[in-house]
């Protein structure tokens, strides 16, 4: 008996998707100690207002608690913090100061600008989150605190859990200093990525094996570029680490090239490349590398990087990290640019909506006798990121997290005693939160237990019903909102990284045929190059789980990615072939010329802006 089996469409698919791996037991243990513990002193001292406020700022910076370097999470969780510490900032006084009129208009400006930041990246789009949560719940539940005391009751919460973050020591870790298993890590991923995709040579699988290792440069980049005091890493393990990430550029370079040959190699060719993850992850020597076959250019590339690699390793001289820092004219361009003008206006409309309709709703008493209403445009700051998943699929976890969470609190509340119970529960929802981030929904359920937990230890009712009801308000504004025709062309965002990554494939394909001998600015590009599309292809993976009215609008642009990427991978082949023998051989010159040709009619029937590549 046969089993038919009916598939999903893309934007309910999406819905039910939810990320692997193995449970981060360092950031169960933060959460843990965070927005629990810092509930749990106000209390004592009698300042619960202010802890309700800095264990909310513990659960934000939670969320942005992703694994990774120490360092890098100074930026990912300390920036949105500062943003979040403003957004509350003008919340306040300006819930204090204006009325319902011209605060919506204020806070619909922010949403405005916080949009348009959001178009930059994932650190932008974590200020642009926490500026618009922090003035929900600045102007939507007032306190009797001074704006300025709530800000810094929000700094030290968010800070709390950063120190929480550089100073625990990874469980388990044995080598080396604790303080960069982030990076180490990383670097390990990045050699044990080339191995795989050396397995993969000649397979169905390389071109899988090659975007997974893009992804293991990118992160290992993040890890240690992160902010420093000083210019230049300070101690020998930062240096050595710095050495061993530039010695694996080469090797992937050598990678890519005979994954783009497309002719099988033996296994021990990925032997080196596995004793040097091991190497790196146990901080010790790499010992005998074994020599792969010399018999084709980029075999001779590949065994030049081993004996490099072992060479690096070994005296660990700090090196360039290979990186292209965004100029201040770059980013204005992505917040000013067609993607951060849609995102912009998309994000001021259903943030100023739901400010509007939620203190009509107050004003109503429709929440009671309690003047809280941050719930409502709080909820929809999470639905309209374009970055955090397609909307359709961010509304129904969002509802079905939200209702969850909210019946799971009732029996709660029903029968845990106060404050006591309610302050234990805060800190098991705050350790649940790294887990819960693998699915929309989970975290909702989990984020919705612990706020409705903490607004009760500060005096709240117990408002289960009425928090489920604003979420489906949210829900219905957002949805409404976020398909009502936009000004200018639509797919602003997926067209912008488009633009990016062509221009990036551009650069790195003139530097290469341009005969420079320049191997740092080589592979800076090549990795911006590969960066940018691996940028642009989650913007369309995205994009394409919308509903067909928003996924039509990235129709084809799939198909020009995958041309950008096959056109950097035979650059990356050209390059190594050029290093070999000096000139290029007439394949390889008429495999860029196709690609080039290929690429000059997709953009002849796909609706996107011509792409700065020129035959």
């Amino acid at each position: 008996m046969s089993r038919t089996f009916v598939a999903l469409p893309p934007w309910l698919a999406h819905a039910f998707r939810a990320q692997g791996g193995p449970v981060p037991w360092s950031a169960v243990i933060r959460g843990a100690l965070s927005a629990g513990p810092l509930l749990l002193l106000a209390v004592l001292l009698d300042r619960t207002a202010p802890g309700v406020i800095a264990a909310i700022a513990a659960m934000l910076a939670g969320i942005n608690d992703r694994p990774g370097s120490r360092r890098a999470s100074v930026k990912r969780i300390g920036v949105p913090a500062l943003a979040g510490a403003g957004g509350l900032l003008v919340g306040t006084y300006g819930g204090e100061h204006l009325g319902a009129v011209a605060l919506t208009f204020l806070l619909t400006a922010l949403g405005l600008v916080a949009g348009g930041i959001s178009a930059v990246g994932p650190v932008a789009s974590g200020v642009g989150t926490h500026m618009l949560v922090g003035s929900a719940i600045g102007a939507g539940m007032p306190g009797p605190e001074p704006g300025w005391l709530r800000a810094l009751a929000f700094l030290c919460g968010a800070g709390w859990l950063l120190a929480l973050r550089l100073v625990l020591p990874t469980p388990g870790a044995t080598a080396g200093d604790f303080r960069f298993d982030g990076e180490r890590d990383a670097v390990a991923a990045v050699y044990d990525a080339v191995a795989e995709l050396l397995d993969a040579v000649g397979s169905e699988s390389a071109v899988d094996r090659r975007e997974a290792l893009t992804a293991a440069l990118d992160h290992a980049q993040d890890a240690l570029a992160g902010p420093r005091l000083r210019r230049y890493a300070s101690s020998t393990a930062e240096r050595r680490l710095h050495a061993q990430y530039a010695a694996a550029l080469p090797l992937a370079e050598a990678a890519t090239a005979l994954a783009w040959a497309g002719e099988a190699v033996s296994g021990r060719t990925s032997e080196g490349p596995r004793r040097l993850a091991v190497a790196v992850r146990e901080n010790t020597h790499t010992g005998p590398l074994p020599a792969p076959h010399r018999s084709a250019p980029a075999l001779r590339a590949l065994d030049d990087a081993l004996l490099h690699a072992a060479d690096a390793f070994d005296r660990g001289k700090p090196t360039d990290l290979h990186t292209r820092r965004r100029t201040a004219a770059s980013v204005l361009r992505l917040v000013f640019g067609a993607g951060g003008r849609e995102y912009g206006l998309r994000v001021a409309l259903c943030f100023g909506a739901s400010v509007a309709v939620a203190q009509y709703l107050h004003h109503a008493r429709w929440y009671g006798q309690h003047a809280h209403w941050y719930w409502l445009p709080a909820t929809a700051v999470f639905l309209v990121k374009p970055d955090l998943g397609p909307l359709v699929s961010r509304v129904l976890c969002r509802a079905a997290g939200t209702v969850l969470g909210a019946l799971l609190f009732a029996g709660f509340a029903a029968v845990l005693p106060r404050p006591e119970g309610l302050v234990v529960l805060v800190a098991v929802s705050g350790a649940l939160i790294p887990v819960a981030t693998r699915h929309f929904a989970a975290q909702t359920a989990v984020v919705t237990v612990l706020v409705l937990a903490l607004v009760m230890v500060g005096g709240e009712p117990q408002a289960s019903v009425s928090r489920i009801g604003e979420t489906l308000l949210a829900c219905a504004i957002v949805l409404v909102v976020g398909h009502l025709p936009m000004p200018g062309q639509r797919g602003g965002g997926v067209r912008a990284r488009l633009t990016a990554a062509g221009a990036a494939a551009q650069a790195y394909l003139t530097h290469v045929l341009g005969g420079s001998d320049d191997r740092t600015a080589r592979w800076t590009l090549r990795r911006e190059a590969y960066r940018r599309l691996a940028e642009a292809r989650s913007a369309i993976a995205l994009t394409a789980a919308e509903l067909p009215p928003l996924a039509r609008h990235s129709k084809g642009a799939d198909s020009v990615v995958a041309t950008l990427e096959r056109l950097v991978d035979a650059t990356t082949a050209c390059a190594v072939h050029l290093d070999d023998s000096g000139r290029l051989s007439p394949r390889d010159i008429e495999q860029l010329a196709g690609l080039l040709e290929e690429l000059g009619r997709e953009r002849s029937f796909v609706p996107l802006p011509e792409l700065p590549l020129a035959g």
